[in-house]
């Protein structure tokens, strides 16, 4: 852009100073506008970095967006009348952006661009290659999204995003691919006694010099090109899968010494994140692309302690430090099979089925397809962190992997209107029945209930062997028809008039009356005396 605008300049500025081009001295005339122009210029010129976000859901990946864009770049863009910038990824590759501001909140240090993607399908390649250029490979960093929701998924969904990648970065023209070598070199120098530090900044000379460490076992074995940070969000769901699920410790750190594993051989970080809770996700973010405040410095801390605050920083870790987390745990066979696992095709996507927003397919899967090849690390993973939605008879009728489900539910309303028409068919059934025996039966039976669906009445062979019918009532074993017997006799005694019982001399005893004079007056005493008593 600076030699453009060099030769780019108004003839009227040029008439106005001067046809000449040497001063009276003989000195070349200097041009003040282009001065202040190519000022102006360099002065508005902020470095540009890129960030390739894969995995998630469009919501997910809003979220991450949201924990980049600060609260106090939100007051600034207030402050200017401006509004926080639209993510735009709800098909195939998304897009957004925001400034990186300083501490003051008046510099702006960089701009990045996000560039969202949701599915692992290999028809996507296309769209990320015109992304890594010569000029933009040093300034990119790789984020893939994973979910606490489902942490038996995240071996299998990391390996399709990586292979995925060595799809797009292998088919990178070789000019490209020598930029890359370059930034693997620069980055594993990064924290090993060299000229920097983890996060990034320049490290302060030792009295050892530049000696750097070497590399320990399982560590860049196998080397993206980019840089690479896995981000764990959700992490509040910990405590769900704790409680609902049985989750203990134990559980929780077989996951991340997994994945502390693996992404060692990339050179990779690893950050856990929670929804509206303070990380260092920005400072983690913004060191990998060289991003650093003038005025404050954000140190990059490590964090293994803490199971929902999780920071691995790059070229931190070690095989050393993966066994202290819970004995018993086999790196080296663990680093074996991921390279065993990135040595298979990248999948490609079923005839029969839809991509869902994680990246995994709808649809009846071949079996064969997705067998694991032998002593891998997803098969290891998958059976130390199983899915509690899998029984064993899911598993045996189907791919261990599908999560499909076998019988598609109904409708609760649906399905009980489905029910009251097959109700309603058999009382008409039963209605029908009782007519037709009627008809053909004149003679009315002791009782229409005994009348069977084909509209006869059972035979009394079959009454004689039911016998009678008992049941439990406090303790004592009671005779039902006896019991009903007895209630009627009793009615019919109760209603019935009792005749008088004569004496022996022919005479009803009469009931001997009342003297009602004699209570009132002995009642009338009463009173008075408790009325005398009270004066």
């Amino acid at each position: 852009m600076a030699a453009t605008n060099t030769n780019r300049f108004s003839t009227y500025t040029t008439a106005s100073v001067g046809s000449g081009t040497e001063t009276k001295n003989g000195e070349p005339k200097k041009d003040l506008w282009m001065s202040m122009l190519d000022s102006v210029a360099s002065g508005k010129r902020l470095p540009e970095k890129t960030i390739i976000v894969l995995g998630g859901t469009v919501d997910s990946q809003r979220e991450f967006f949201e924990s980049l864009s600060t609260s106090e770049l939100r007051r600034a863009l207030d402050r200017q009348g401006s509004r926080t910038p639209p993510v735009a990824n709800s098909f195939a590759l998304g897009y957004a952006y925001y400034d990186v501001l300083d501490a003051d909140q008046e510099d702006t240090l960089a701009r990045i661009s996000l560039y969202t993607l949701t599915s692992p399908s290999p028809a996507f390649a296309s769209l990320l290659q015109p992304l890594l250029t010569p000029q933009s490979i040093p300034n990119t960093l790789i984020v893939v999204l994973l979910d606490w929701s489902q942490p038996w998924k995240w071996m299998r969904q990391l390996r399709e995003w990586i292979l995925l990648l060595r799809t797009v970065l292998i088919s990178l023209p070789n000019e490209c691919k020598a930029t890359m070598e370059e930034v693997m070199l620069s980055w594993r120098d990064r924290g090993r006694g060299g000229g920097t530090n983890l996060d990034g900044t320049t490290a302060i000379p030792g009295s050892d010099g530049d000696v750097s460490i070497p590399l320990g076992p399982g560590e860049w074995e196998d080397a993206l090109g980019l840089p690479l940070c896995l981000v764990c969000q959700n992490a509040e769901k910990m405590e769900y899968l704790e409680k609902t699920q049985s989750w203990k410790e134990e559980e929780f750190d077989v996951v991340l010494q997994f994945m502390r594993t693996v992404l060692l051989k990339h050179g990779a970080s690893l950050i856990y994140t929670t929804p509206s809770t303070p990380s260092q996700l920005p400072s983690l973010i913004h060191s990998s692309l060289g991003i650093h405040s003038l005025l404050k410095k954000h140190p990059l801390k490590h964090n293994v302690i803490d199971r929902d605050k999780i920071v691995v920083p790059p070229n931190w870790d070690s095989w050393g430090k993966i066994r202290v987390l819970r004995e018993g745990f086999d790196v080296e066979l663990v680093s074996n099979g991921w390279t065993i696992d990135l040595d298979q095709p990248l999948a490609p996507p079923q005839a029969n089925g839809d991509h869902l927003e994680n990246g995994h397919i709808n649809g009846d899967e071949d079996p064969d397809e997705e067998q694991d090849p032998e002593g891998s690390t997803v098969t290891l993973y998958e059976s130390a962190v199983q899915d509690p939605t899998m029984d064993a008879l899911q598993i045996a009728g189907r791919n261990s992997h599908s999560t499909k489900l076998e019988i598609p539910t109904t409708e609760t309303q649906t399905f009980l209107s489905q029910q009251l028409k097959v109700l309603e068919s058999f009382k008409q059934k039963n209605e029908e029945a009782r007519e037709e025996y009627r008809s053909k039966h004149p003679k009315k039976i002791e009782d229409d209930d005994y009348v069977s669906y084909n509209g006869r009445p059972p035979e009394p062979k079959v009454l004689e062997h039911i016998g009678p019918v008992q049941f439990n009532m406090g303790g004592i074993q009671v005779d039902a028809d006896d019991m009903v017997q007895r209630l009627k006799e009793r009615q019919t005694y109760g209603s019935s008039p009792e005749p008088p019982s004569p004496n022996d001399d022919g005479v009803v005893e009469e009931q001997p009356q009342m003297d009602t004079e004699n209570l009132q007056a002995f009642f009338t005493g009463l009173m008075n005396r408790r009325s005398g008593s009270g004066h």
